[in-house]
C-alpha cells in the first residue's frame, strides 16, 4: 500500500515529517527518477532518494524507544558549534536510521527524555493535540502562596500566549528540615504542552525563580530510580505500547529476544571487527 513520501521518511527514522516536508520543498527528494512534491506517494519497492543518495526505507518492523536520564549542560542537539556535551554522545548506536528526540529539555534542565528511531511516533507525542502530560519536580526561590497556585493553575498570560499548570503540589518527602525551612521550596508540578522553558516561564511569571528543574515523566513513562544520570535504557513491550496507544498508532513490536538478538549481532560484528584490526597491527608489528 502506497503511503505519503514524507511519512515514509519519518517512520524510518530519516527525520521528523516536518523535515521531510522541507527536503520536498527543496527538491532534494525524488521517486523512481522524479523529483517529488509535497502530497506524493510511493511504495515501498519503488527507488527513494534524498540529495542523490538511495535510501532504505525497508522499517525492521518493530520501534526501539528508550529513555535516557539528561545531566544539567548537556544540549539536546546532534553537533554544537561551541563544543558542549550533547545528549546523543551517550546513546547507542543504530545500523538503520537515527536516534530522535521526543521534545528537548534546555541546557539547565534535568531528566526523562524520550528517543525513538520511528519519527512517526516522535512527532505525534510533541503534537499539541495529543496534551500529552509532563512531570516536573521544580526548586524554586521565594515566597509561594496558594493564591499564586491557583493563578499558575487557572492561566497566566506569556508572551508566547496563555500557559497554565494541570497540577501544582508541594514535594517535601526527600527533602532535608534545613531545605523544607529555608527560601527554596521544591513542588511537582504536571503540564500538557511542551513550549520552551514554559515551566520556568510561569514560575518567573509570578516572581519566583527556578533554580532546579527535572523532567520525571512523560505521559505513562516515569523516570526509572535505576537508570543514572548520563544513562539509558529501553523501554519494554508494555511502556513502548502505551506510548503508541496515547497517540493512537497501532503498535508494531517485537519480541524482546528479537531486540536483544539484534542488539547482540552488532555487538559480536563489532568485536570481531576489533579483533581483525588487532590481528593485522601484531602482523604489522612482528
Amino acid at each position: 500500500m502506497s503511503e505519503k513520501i514524507h511519512k515514509i521518511l519519518a517512520t524510518v527514522g530519516l527525520g521528523s515529517r516536518r523535515e521531510a516536508e522541507s527536503w520536498i520543498v527543496e527538491g532534494r527528494v525524488s521517486v523512481n527518477g522524479n523529483i517529488a512534491k509535497v502530497g506524493d506517494r510511493a511504495l515501498p519497492s519503488d527507488k527513494i532518494m534524498l540529495d542523490g543518495r538511495v535510501l532504505s526505507t525497508n522499517y525492521q518492523g518493530y520501534t526501539r524507544v528508550l529513555m535516557y536520564n539528561k545531566p544539567e549542560g548537556e544540549i539536546c542537539s546532534t553537533v554544537d558549534g561551541k563544543g558542549r556535551a550533547t545528549v546523543y554522545e551517550r546513546l547507542p548506536r543504530l545500523s538503520k536510521g537515527r536516534w530522535i528526540s521526543v521534545g528537548r529539555l534546555d541546557i539547565n534542565t534535568s531528566g526523562l527524555l524520550l528517543f525513538t528511531d520511528n519519527g512517526e511516533l516522535a512527532n505525534r507525542l510533541m503534537h499539541p493535540r495529543y496534551e500529552i502530560s509532563r512531570q516536573y519536580l521544580v526548586r524554586v526561590y521565594g515566597a509561594v502562596n496558594q493564591p499564586m497556585i491557583t493563578r499558575l493553575m487557572k492561566g497566566v498570560v506569556l508572551d508566547d500566549g496563555i500557559g497554565r499548570f494541570d497540577t501544582v503540589k508541594p514535594n517535601l518527602n526527600s527533602r532535608s528540615d534545613n531545605e523544607i525551612n529555608s527560601s527554596n521550596k521544591w513542588y511537582r508540578v504536571t503540564i500538557s504542552e511542551g513550549r520552551k522553558r514554559e515551566v520556568r516561564r510561569l514560575w518567573q511569571s509570578q516572581g519566583v525563580e527556578v533554580n532546579r528543574l527535572k523532567r520525571i515523566g512523560f505521559g505513562p513513562i516515569e523516570l526509572s530510580s535505576i537508570v543514572r544520570k548520563g544513562e539509558f535504557m529501553y523501554l519494554n513491550e508494555y511502556q513502548t505500547k502505551s506510548l503508541f496507544g496515547i497517540v493512537q498508532l497501532d503498535a508494531i513490536y517485537h519480541p524482546e529476544k528479537e531486540i536483544y538478538r539484534d542488539m547482540r549481532q552488532r555487538k559480536e560484528k563489532k568485536l570481531r571487527a576489533r579483533g581483525s584490526n588487532n590481528s593485522q597491527k601484531k602482523t604489522k608489528n612482528t
